[in-house]
């Protein structure tokens, strides 16, 4: 079963003053009405299981307005263990500092204990959104299933912006341009293995959930990449050295375009739905069941790479989907898996469940 969230308290972090909550080890419904702090407290927990917010804020913002300092904890147990997670956030100097049982720790390290998957409203369109959202989703999810994929991808993302620089000069030197494209390849080429491997996993996850929720439907979840086809086999040094041929044959157009136009950064993921495009083809319907099955085949994977459910956080995702697609929710989360899910309205959520639920009220 692994860990489970048992307590979570918040000192003037966001709009709290003060917060105690008991969360049960299946599902905890917070209800109230908008702009209660029920996706505050979400967010809290997610900062302490993946190490960051899907809000992407400044450590000011997680401050209550008129207080120095922010503090979030929560009691973890399972297997045995009791473990207590904190994230201190102090204003000056502005600055997060994440701790389990009282030794500090980097926020890549959170997920270690407990890692989280978390599922918005803004998530339902990720199949027409633009290919960053993709990308970023993709990225989010390996920073928590491997540390060291947060610091393969910080890195060439700083050797992309280093060669970009020099590309935007008036007259760039070609032989620094070589030095950089030698270091953006090898970065390119050590990240595009990890997402490869980690996609490949995740497609064949997605396209069996996939089938389940639609009642039958086939998809087909590819990685599209700037650098070719046929690269999923390829092993890291020979992904370095397509990649630094690349750049070579495209160097004119990136001097022209100033910026690097190949590379992972770049790359996008098409889901095809009966062999036709989801993004130009699929109904919404089908495009929220793509992100759907997404959210599902994270859970079930992440529990495969760690040996441990994560926690599954939706917030406010109900009030957007169908009556079939809550039901194939709910009957996922009722396999297992501890879940924190927000709501304005009860009604969303079927008497069976209710009666196994922890209900949380806010703005009382």
């Amino acid at each position: 079963m692994g860990l489970l969230v048992t307590e979570l308290r918040l000192a003037d972090f966001r709009s709290f003053e003060r917060l105690e909550v008991a969360l049960s080890p299946s599902v905890t419904v917070f209800v109230g009405p908008n702009a209660a702090g029920k996706t505050n407290t979400v967010e809290a927990l997610q900062l302490l299981t993946s190490g960051q917010s899907f809000r992407r804020p400044t450590p000011r913002q997680l401050v209550r307005e008129g207080a120095e300092s922010a503090r979030v904890d929560a009691r973890m147990e399972g297997d045995g263990r009791v473990l207590d997670a904190r994230c201190d956030v102090t204003l000056h100097p502005a600055r997060r500092q994440f701790s389990r049982n009282g030794k500090r720790c980097q926020s890549s390290e959170m997920p270690e204990a407990l890692m989280s998957v978390l599922f918005t409203p803004d998530d339902l369109a990720i199949v027409k959104r633009g290919a960053s959202h993709r990308r970023t989703e993709l990225d989010d999810f390996g920073r928590q299933a491997n540390r060291g994929y947060a610091n393969v991808l910080a890195a060439y993302l700083r050797s992309v912006e280093q060669r970009n620089r020099l590309l935007k000069d008036e007259f760039p030197d070609g032989s620094l341009i070589d030095a950089w494209d030698a270091s953006v390849a090898l970065g390119g080429a050590t990240l595009l293995h990890a997402r490869l491997r980690l996609f490949g996993r995740l497609a064949q996850k997605v396209s069996e959930v996939y089938a389940a929720v639609s009642g039958g439907e086939e998809l087909v979840c590819s990685y599209e990449c700037t650098l070719g086809d046929g690269l999923e086999g390829l092993g890291r040094d020979e992904l370095r050295d397509v990649f630094l041929e690349r750049l070579v044959d495209s160097r004119s157009e990136d001097l022209r375009r100033r910026q690097t136009c190949l590379g992972p950064h770049r790359d996008d993921m098409r889901f095809e739905i009966s062999g036709r495009d989801a993004r130009c083809f699929g109904s919404q319907g089908q495009q929220r069941s793509v992100a759907l099955a997404l959210k599902m085949a994270e859970v079930e994977l992440a529990e495969e790479i760690l040996g441990s459910r994560p926690v599954l956080l939706l917030d406010d995702v109900m009030s957007e989907l169908d009556e079939s697609r809550r039901d194939a929710v709910m009957g996922f989360v009722r396999g297992g898996i501890q879940t924190v899910v927000t709501t304005t309205n009860l009604g969303y959520f079927s008497p069976e469940l209710m009666e196994e639920a922890e209900v949380v009220r806010f703005g009382r």
